[in-house]
């Protein structure tokens, strides 16, 4: 989200229940109740975050605020394309390097927003098309990745892909018209790149179970499915004078597919539901296990993008308003995350169908599935031991002519072009009888051709 882009249109459903118009709602704190939003989100296994602009971390009541309240920041707008690459190929990071330093000295975690997106672009990734802007894109996302690694909690790796209105497809642009793979290619190289952040596809206009909702949905199921890395599903919360009736519901569906959810950037318009409808999104998130956390899109009222909206929690006096009592009372009242946190569904079909052990004594035999664009590939290579197990594999690989390997995941390469070979690292290398491991290799030029052959050790 930017402040620069206009206001999108509010959901419509009418509000339900404790939402009604003028209706108020008094929630019980419990014994150990938080006295703010960080501490109580923390007693509950969860973040309450803010998105900042990193010169206002000057201004003290701004910064105060900050700190007294959120356990995790964002950055508005210095971690986005036109910030970190204003050049192709040449990056920069004090924007986000000083919003992660003050996110360490001060004890929060960092959601990295964002790799991809269709707006704010730099002019030069503007200009280009298909495969150039392809390697353009993922050579963008994994020296960002790479350039924080470590630091980064949750990654919005694409935002806003899909379409608004009904057909719950995605949304044109010049990224996608590089061929409709271009999000799982993002998510591989971020992967890759990042193996430790959570990895996170951001929308808006998301909030009910709706076309758009189940367009991304329906993609995220896929993903799954086929193996692709996505961790989290992040929902923007943009809201007007009503919240959908269905708003629980469609977090926990997404849920229920594996992935955790997080409300990534709420506000809500000013008025006599304004408190209330704070008060339900923040339920409805505590409500759902794997709702790991809620962000705000700015501090104060005169920090958002949303103008005379009024539509955060503190006034631009710093005042909590009575959003922000709505809000601590539902964290503390709501449950915590379950210390042992639910496990992904099977999918259908299997990541890992069951696989027959190869014939003889020992041995092993690797396979290969591509996910290829023009100009670059990603490659998965699935490796499963012989009869006797392994305590140790090497893969070797001969690609084309003018190919080369760029990342790797999951193993160790040994050169990048010709014949390159590919061994086990140390969580994976000892397999018994039968068993599969994979480990994938991302490249620039064609995959084609690419038959993997194994030695076992």
């Amino acid at each position: 989200m930017n402040h620069r882009r206009a206001l999108r249109a509010a959901v419509t459903i009418a509000v339900t229940g404790a939402l009604a118009a003028g209706m108020t709602m008094t929630l019980t704190s419990t014994a150990s109740a938080g006295t703010t939003l960080r501490a109580s989100a923390a007693e509950k296994g969860r973040y309450f975050g803010a998105a900042v602009a990193t010169g206002k971390l000057s201004t003290s009541v701004y910064a105060t605020i900050l700190n007294r309240e959120f356990n995790s920041v964002v950055a508005e707008n210095e971690m986005k394309w036109d910030a970190t690459e204003p050049q192709q190929g040449r990056f920069s990071y004090t924007g986000g390097d000083r919003l992660v330093s003050h996110a360490q000295a001060n004890g929060m975690s960092v959601r990295g927003h964002a790799l991809l997106w269709h707006q704010q672009q730099p002019g030069w990734a503007q200009g280009m098309s298909g495969s150039a802007l392809r390697n353009a894109a993922i050579n963008h996302v994994t020296q960002v990745a790479t350039h924080f690694r470590g630091k980064i909690h949750s990654w919005d790796v694409v935002n806003e892909a899909f379409a608004d209105g009904g057909s719950g497809g995605r949304r044109d642009s010049n990224l996608q018209r590089t061929g409709n793979d271009w999000i799982e290619a993002a998510f591989r190289a971020a992967r890759a790149a990042d193996p430790g952040a959570k990895l996170c596809y951001n929308d808006y206009n998301t909030d009910g179970i709706n076309a758009k909702s189940t367009g991304i949905y329906n993609m995220v199921r896929d993903f799954k499915s086929r193996g692709v890395p996505i961790d989290c599903v992040g929902f923007q919360s943009h809201l007007g004078t009503s919240l959908a009736g269905d708003y629980q519901a469609n977090l926990q569906r997404f849920a229920d597919l594996g992935v955790d959810v997080q409300i990534t950037e709420l506000d809500v318009m000013t008025g006599g539901n304004q408190a209330n409808i704070f008060g339900a999104v923040t339920r409805a998130c505590m409500n759902v296990s794997r709702c790991t956390g809620i962000t705000v899109w700015g501090v104060r009222d005169c920090d958002s993008w949303r103008g005379s909206d009024n539509a955060l929690l503190f006034d631009c006096n710093g005042n909590k308003k009575a959003a922000y009592t709505n809000v601590l009372n539902a964290l503390n009242a709501g449950p915590a995350i379950p210390t042992d946190p639910p496990t992904d569904p099977p999918t259908d079909p299997p990541t890992d169908p069951p696989t027959t052990p190869p014939p003889g004594t020992g041995g092993c035999s690797a396979s290969v599935s591509l996910n290829s664009w023009t100009g670059g590939f990603v490659a998965t290579v699935k490796v499963t031991a012989g009869s006797a197990g392994t305590n140790g594999w090497n893969v070797g690989v001969t690609l084309a002519s003018g190919a080369s390997v760029t990342n790797t995941w999951s193993a160790t390469a040994s050169g990048s072009t010709g014949t390159v070979r590919f061994t086990n690292v140390d969580y994976n290398g000892r397999l018994g009888a039968g068993q599969v491991t994979e480990f994938g290799f991302q490249g620039t030029g064609s995959g084609a051709g690419i038959t993997p052959t194994c030695t076992a050790s």
